[in-house]
């Protein structure tokens, strides 16, 4: 049911809601996607939907949707496999928009489970239900205030509105992705879980995305593509078009024999399909991670940073051990450190202590402080011989102070290079990694994973820069 220009507003923007299966008992999924949406501050309105009850939270509750006194643009249906081909026939009477469909058991258990999506397909596609399900946990949209996330917010924290849209075949691996987020300070636009995607699938998602005014890049997690043979041109076709406008990094799950019978019993995907995916991936700009790890950081980096005109990377830092192993790490992933030019080695000579070293790796040695730093990076980022700044800074040593954070987005805007944070520590530390992370500075906790993020962002503008097409502007 995809199309070339997917329109889901009624999901991301909807006026109407309803939520079917909403109890009185707090651990229920649908009390919990309701007083998610109540205290989401979303501009709609919202219904509860339970015939066994005539109120919850203040609210009115309705016995059926057909009840409910207008249009609905989105129902959730939060009750068990059973009773959803019912509300699925209640939904088609209301020419209800888009519905999503939380319960599991369909065709990740069988023949029988595969029956039933089939029915709920053919309603949706007869009367013009778009469907995201079953077997999800939903979406979630800090812009619209659209969650229908099912885990409480005390469990499970909420990232707060940024650039990256997060699409995911499996609803727990997301939710566990989007707590993290949230702990580290990073921003997500859209988060999609998209399920056994009987209708609206990861092609439909992206092609929403692509003109999504808040998503600059977009982490996937797919198990495989449990569509038709020709889909997966539909795909290639997809990617290869919006991977030059916003960076896509997909993460593959079923990489083994082991692993697709895993995916086949958790989404009902079909994993046999992973030698054409990595062929696409090969042709096309996608990058692929190698693990959730590495999709976030991936991520983190091409979402907030401007694109390297080069490959040329100096490095500055307060520790030169750190300096060594950061340099190991770029030479193994086929990177050298640039040479300085004469001119900036002169200048920071005449302005910095004489234990300093100044080369690359500079180091400004244990005792340096923000102003140090703001001279050393704003010397080095003027070097024409200079692409991109990994900046090295072990908080525990210095008297670096949180305005640091200031001198880096000031250098970031004034030289639209990019600058890459790794740094490592306690309490302290950690406090400043969630500021920076707030501030749209990409902060990594060791060499290998700032240089894994930086060989991303490189390779990324590599294949953009050059081309007739026009690249997503990172210009932040």
């Amino acid at each position: 049911m995809s199309s070339s220009n997917s329109n889901l507003d009624m999901f991301f923007k909807p006026k109407t809601v309803a939520v079917v299966g909403v109890s009185s008992q707090t651990r229920k999924f649908g009390h919990v996607i309701f007083k998610n949406f109540m205290e989401s501050n979303i501009n709609a309105k919202i219904y509860p939907v339970n015939p066994k009850i005539d109120e919850i939270l203040g609210y009115k509750c309705y016995k059926s949707i057909l009840d409910i006194p207008e249009p609905l643009d989105l129902v959730i249906i939060a009750i068990s496999r059973k009773a959803v081909l019912k509300v699925m026939e209640e939904c088609a009477q209301k020419k209800v928009r888009g519905v999503i469909i939380i319960a599991g058991g369909f065709s990740e258990i069988g023949s029988d489970g595969k029956k039933l999506e089939d029915q709920i397909l053919k309603i949706g596609s007869e009367n013009n239900i778009r469907i995201i399900g079953p077997n999800v946990i939903g979406i979630y949209d800090p812009y619209y205030g659209v969650d229908t996330l099912f885990l409480p917010r005390y469990r499970l924290m909420r990232p707060k509105r940024g650039k990256i849209s997060f699409i995911s075949q499996s609803g727990a691996f997301g939710s566990a992705l989007l707590d993290f987020a949230a702990s580290q300070g990073v921003g997500i636009s859209k988060y999609v879980s998209i399920g056994n995607a009987i209708d609206v699938d990861v092609i439909d998602v992206l092609e929403y995305l692509e003109s999504d005014e808040n998503t600059n890049c977009i982490m996937v997690y797919i198990e495989g593509l449990r569509t038709k043979k020709e889909k997966t041109n539909d795909f290639y076709n997809v990617i290869k078009r919006i991977s030059l406008k916003k960076p896509i990094i997909i993460l593959k799950g079923g990489l083994t024999e082991q692993g697709q019978k895993a995916a086949a019993s958790h989404t009902g995907s079909i994993s046999s399909q992973i030698d054409i995916l990595k062929a696409v991936f090969k042709q096309t700009n996608v990058i692929q991670a190698e693990d959730a790890l590495q999709l976030f950081d991936m991520a983190r980096m091409l979402s907030s940073s401007h694109f390297p005109t080069g490959r040329r990377i100096a490095i500055i830092t307060n520790a030169g051990g750190f300096g060594v192993l950061t340099t190991d790490q770029l030479v193994k992933q086929g990177f050298d450190l640039t040479t300085l030019s004469k001119e900036t080695v002169e200048f920071l000579k005449s302005k910095m202590p004489s234990e300093v070293i100044i080369s690359n790796p500079t180091d400004l040695i244990g005792d340096s402080d923000t102003e140090r730093y703001k001279l050393a990076l704003n010397k080095i980022l003027e070097d024409k011989n200079v692409d991109i700044v990994i900046l090295i800074i072990l908080l525990s040593l210095s008297f670096v102070e949180s305005d640091i954070i200031d001198v880096i987005h000031a250098a970031r805007i004034k030289y639209k290079k990019p600058i890459v944070v790794c740094t490592i520590g306690g309490q302290f530390t950690q406090m400043m990694v969630k500021m920076m992370e707030e501030n749209e500075i990409p902060t990594f906790p060791n060499p290998k994973r700032t240089v894994n993020a930086v060989k991303a962002l490189i390779h990324y503008a590599e294949y953009c820069i050059g081309r007739e097409e026009v690249c997503y502007p990172l210009d932040h």
